[in-house]
C-alpha cells in the first residue's frame, strides 16, 4: 500500500474522501506526517490518534501543507533576536546605486559605525550622526565596490577621527585592514568581519552575534547573488562562501544585504536557504546559471573602482 507524505504541526486524523479509502493515521514528527489510506470500515477509538474523523478531500492536503510551512515560518520570525535596549541601528538607503548604507551605535558610549557608506550621501549620515549625537567610530565597506563611490574619505573629512575599514584581500587603501574573523569594537559591540570572496576577492561579511545581524555585502542578495563576471570574481567561490559561512549562521539570523532593486529590507539565513533561487542548487547548477546572465557592463566601474582602491579619498567634493 502506497502512503501519501504531507505536512502538518501536530498529530490529527484525516479521512479520504473516497470510495474505498478511509482513515488515515498520521505517523509523525512535527515537521512531517505520514498519511497511510487503509480499507474503509469502522475503528475502534483507541485506534486512532482523535474519537472522531473529520472527512476531508484529498485536495485539501495541500492546504494543510501550507497550513504547516505557513506556522513554520511564523514560528521562525518569533525566534528572531530582540535588539539589545542599548543598540541603536538604522537603514539608509541611496536611490541612483540602490544602495543600503547601515548606521550601527551603542547609546551609551555614543560610538557609531556606518557599513556601506555612499559618496553622495555623506552630508546626509554626518548630518544624522550629528543630530543623535554619535561619534563615528569606524567606516566600513562590504568590498571594493564597482556600482558608487564609498563615502568613507569624504566622512573623514566631515567627521574627523573617523578609522576607514575595507578586508586586507581587498586590495584598497585604508586606516585599518581586516583579516579574517578580526573584530572591530564600537562601545561594548563588536562586529565581526568574516572573508566571503567570491563577487569579489576581498567581499567580507560582517557579523554582530549578539544580535543575531549580518551584513552580507554582495555576496548574499535578498533571493539573489553579486555577479561573479568581473573584479576576481568566481562562481563556485561564491557558493562555497555562502554555503560554509553564512548559511550555516544560525536560521534566524537577519541578514542585510548592499543593495536590492525590489523594494526589499532583509531576509534571514532560513529564508535564503530555502527560497533563494540561485544558492539553492547544487554548484555546478549555480555556475551555469551565473555563466548566462548576460548582464551589462557596470556603468559606474570605470570611475568606481579606481577611486574606491584610493577608500574613496577620490574625486571627494571641495568644502
Amino acid at each position: 500500500m502506497r502512503p501519501i507524505t504531507a505536512f502538518a504541526q501536530n498529530r490529527t486524523t484525516i479521512t479520504m474522501s473516497s470510495p474505498s479509502l478511509a482513515v488515515t493515521r498520521v505517523l509523525a514528527s512535527s515537521t512531517k506526517l505520514l498519511l497511510l489510506p487503509v480499507p474503509l470500515r469502522r475503528f475502534p477509538s483507541r485506534s486512532i490518534a482523535t474519537t472522531s474523523t473529520t472527512r476531508i478531500k484529498p485536495s485539501s492536503l495541500v492546504r494543510i501543507a501550507h497550513s504547516a510551512s505557513n506556522l513554520r515560518n511564523v514560528r521562525m520570525l518569533d525566534e528572531r533576536k530582540p535588539f539589545a535596549p542599548d543598540f541603536f541601528f538604522r537603514q539608509l538607503f541611496d536611490e541612483k546605486s540602490w544602495t543600503y548604507t547601515y548606521l550601527l551605535a551603542d547609546l551609551t558610549s555614543k560610538e557609531a559605525i556606518l557599513i556601506d557608506p555612499v559618496l553622495e550621501q555623506a552630508p546626509r549620515d554626518a548630518k544624522l550622526i550629528q543630530e543623535l549625537g554619535l561619534k563615528l567610530t569606524y567606516a566600513l565597506n562590504t568590498h571594493m565596490h564597482a556600482d558608487h563611490i564609498t563615502g568613507t574619505g569624504y566622512l573623514k573629512q566631515l567627521l574627523p577621527g573617523t578609522v576607514s575599514v575595507i578586508s586586507e584581500a581587498s586590495g584598497a587603501k585604508a586606516d585599518k585592514h581586516l583579516k579574517d574573523n578580526e573584530v572591530v569594537k564600537f562601545g561594548r559591540f563588536e562586529i565581526k568581519g568574516l572573508c566571503t570572496p567570491g563577487h569579489t576577492n576581498g567581499c567580507m561579511t560582517y557579523l554582530v552575534d549578539e544580535m543575531g545581524i549580518a551584513f552580507t555585502g554582495d555576496t548574499l542578495l535578498i533571493r539573489g547573488c553579486g555577479r561573479t563576471d568581473f573584479q576576481e570574481g568566481d562562481s563556485r567561490t561564491l557558493y562555497k562562501s555562502v554555503h560554509e559561512r553564512i548559511f550555516t549562521l544560525p536560521d534566524n539570523y537577519r541578514l542585510f544585504p548592499a543593495h536590492d532593486y525590489k523594494g526589499n529590507m532583509e531576509t534571514s539565513v532560513a529564508e535564503e536557504k530555502q527560497y533563494n533561487p540561485r544558492l539553492t542548487k547544487d554548484v555546478d547548477a549555480f555556475v551555469e546559471i551565473m555563466a548566462n546572465l548576460n548582464l551589462p557592463y557596470p556603468k559606474m566601474i570605470d570611475k568606481a573602482v579606481p577611486a574606491n582602491r584610493e577608500c574613496g579619498l577620490y574625486d571627494i567634493p571641495k568644502e
